[in-house]
């Protein structure tokens, strides 16, 4: 295999792509709130085909981010910091309380208020691309089994949120389509295990799982999630490498250098106005996913770990302690981009724009109280070697 570029591996680094994520993140929503909004807003709305622009980049470059963490993921279960079963339950339970308590949270503050019983499920939701990009930025030097937890976590979480969505806000899903998925989810499966290697086989098949997938009337980047947990991740003896480790060395540069700052850049591009923000505070349903995605995310997170451990149903990540994982949680309440989703789904126009303005901020003040908390828990893990 030939070496990487020097390119490649500078955007492999994951300082570069949290940057660079980030970086699309502000120009979108410069470019959503100013005089270029409706240039903006016209590009993103843009047909290429069957989907728009924005729909290509959540629905399309999205699935590769998500195949690439997928495989990191599947490496880790089996070979990783996560192959004990006590390791490998704590981000499941974790993600599950951070799930139900800003649930909780939100249909109990906005209780009464017309349209709550959809809003509920707008801060279910963590956003994996952002929160790992935050963590990227500010957590070197602390343990890797923290970005190994966030990540399982973060990828239960959306998962959760895309059931959510399904048995919600679904109307199209196609059984026929579905099926046609899970035969060639089953195919790819096969071919691993019989050790085909060629891609002439498997990026066909990975985009006719993808299209099914999408047709089938699911978030397609479970397409991705699905073909990563299938690679192979042990070696054969006379292999270099295993087909999971050559596929993420391979597609990570992409992911961070392409698919996920075009993503962010038509996926935040969030029109905000004045009215919205303004009346934020007398907005019962915006208060909720304020107070769910903030303050609910990281007492379910980290109540929901601390159980678990306590009844030694799990094991805290190696070399982390509860420290770690109050400022590793604190990053669940990045909602963003599957948060903002689920407000078009669940709300309408007036409702709909302060929910989303309530997802900004909550993200935001996440996003700056995980940094703040990462840095602190950066300084003292030094402090200690």
């Amino acid at each position: 295999m030939s070496k990487p570029s020097e390119f490649a591996r500078y955007l492999r680094t994951e300082t570069v792509g949290g940057s660079l994520l980030l970086a699309a993140t502000a120009v979108a929503l410069l470019l959503a709130n100013s005089p270029l909004s409706p240039w903006y807003l016209g590009v993103r709305d843009f047909h290429l085909g069957p989907l728009t622009v924005g729909a290509w980049a959540s629905d399309g470059l999205l699935a590769v981010f998500f195949f690439v963490a997928g495989l990191e993921l599947k490496r880790e279960l089996v070979v990783g910091e996560l192959n004990s079963v006590k390791a490998a339950v704590l981000p499941v339970i974790g993600a599950v309380g951070g799930m139900v308590v800003p649930a909780l949270i939100a249909l109990g503050v906005g209780w009464g208020t017309p349209g709550v019983e959809r809003a509920w499920a707008v801060p279910v939701a963590t956003d994996i691309a952002f929160a790992l990009g935050v963590l990227a930025l500010t957590a070197s030097g602390l343990p890797s089994s923290l970005r190994v937890f966030l990540l399982s976590l973060a990828v239960v979480d959306d998962l959760g949120a895309i059931v959510v969505i399904a048995v919600l806000f679904t109307t199209g899903f196609d059984p026929l389509f579905l099926a046609v998925a899970i035969v060639l989810l089953g195919l790819y499966a096969f071919l691993q295990h019989r050790r085909v290697t060629t891609p002439w086989v498997y990026v066909p098949l990975a985009l006719g799982t993808w299209f099914a997938v999408h047709e089938a009337g699911v978030h397609a980047t479970i397409a991705g999630v699905a073909l990563a947990l299938l690679t192979r991740v042990r070696r054969d003896h006379y292999e270099r490498e295993a087909p999971a480790v050559r596929l993420e060395h391979r597609l990570q540069p992409w992911s961070a250098g392409l698919a996920v700052p075009v993503f962010a850049l038509f996926a935040a591009g969030v029109p905000v106005g004045a009215k919205a923000l303004s009346s934020l505070p007398h907005d019962r349903i915006a208060v909720g996913i304020v107070l769910g995605l903030v303050v609910g995310k990281v007492i379910g997170i980290v109540g929901a770990c601390a159980v678990a451990v306590f009844s030694k149903v799990a094991v805290w990540p190696a070399g982390a302690g509860f420290r770690d994982l109050v400022a590793v949680g604190m990053l669940g309440g990045v909602g963003f981009t599957v948060s903002l989703l689920i407000s078009d789904l669940a709300l309408d126009d007036d409702a709909a724009e302060r929910a989303k303005a309530a997802v900004l901020l909550a993200s935001l003040v996440a996003s700056l109280l995980a940094a703040v908390l990462l840095l602190r828990r950066r300084r003292a893990h030094r402090a200690d070697t």
